[in-house]
């Protein structure tokens, strides 16, 4: 199975994902290209040490959204990729992308969907958001991407709890422990065949 990864930041899912591929925790899978759409993104020195293609494709180099997601889709069909895995993506897929791979395209999200999320909802502003609010449980989420925001069916979660003294670096550093091992088992099941999707809901095989 060849893994796409698009990746905005520092790539610490990134990591993740190639230290479970090294153990032997995903099997008969390999990441063949990481796309960031930022050139300061540290996941691409991650990939390069890791002796994975790293590519840089900027919004501003192209007319329009459009044609910025055709790229992307241009070189994930380059690289033969069969499962996209969004980890920590700050962009939105165009339709045309999703459409391509459907039920094949991962994302990491840091709440409990349908918590939190949707436009607007990234990083450091969903913690803050979930402080404000003042809820006793956050989390993590993986699921499928669809057409719209955070929308598509829920693979797996894991809550986290939001501690009293708890300010938004403290709650993002142990919603994004819990990432790290959601991610990596999200792929695993998707790899090794085992997530049915039907409707809206996901149902873990075996």
């Amino acid at each position: 199975m060849r893994i796409g990864v698009l990746i905005s930041g520092s790539g610490t899912n990134l990591q993740a994902l190639m230290d479970a591929i090294d153990a032997g925790y995903i099997p008969d899978a390999k990441i063949a290209v990481v796309i960031s759409n930022r050139k300061s993104a540290y996941g691409l020195e991650r990939a390069k040490a890791h002796g994975i293609p790293a590519e840089c494709i900027l919004k501003k180099d192209f007319e329009d959204e459009e044609a910025f997601n055709r790229a992307i889709l241009e070189r994930l069909r380059f690289y033969g990729v069969d499962l996209v895995v969004l980890a920590g993506y700050l962009s939105i897929l165009s339709p045309e992308v999703v459409r391509s791979y459907p039920n094949r395209i991962i994302n990491i999200h840091p709440s409990l969907i349908p918590a939190f999320c949707g436009k607007g909802f990234y990083g450091e502003k969903v913690h803050r958001a979930v402080l404000d609010y003042g809820v006793k449980i956050t989390g993590a989420t993986v699921h499928f991407v669809d057409e719209g925001t955070d929308t598509g069916p829920i693979i797996l979660q894991r809550p986290v709890e939001v501690k009293e003294d708890d300010d938004v670096r403290s709650l993002a550093a142990r919603v994004l422990e819990v990432e790290h091992q959601l991610l990596p088992e999200a792929v695993r099941l998707f790899v090794e065949g085992k997530l049915a999707v039907e409707g809206r809901k996901v149902r873990i095989l075996g």
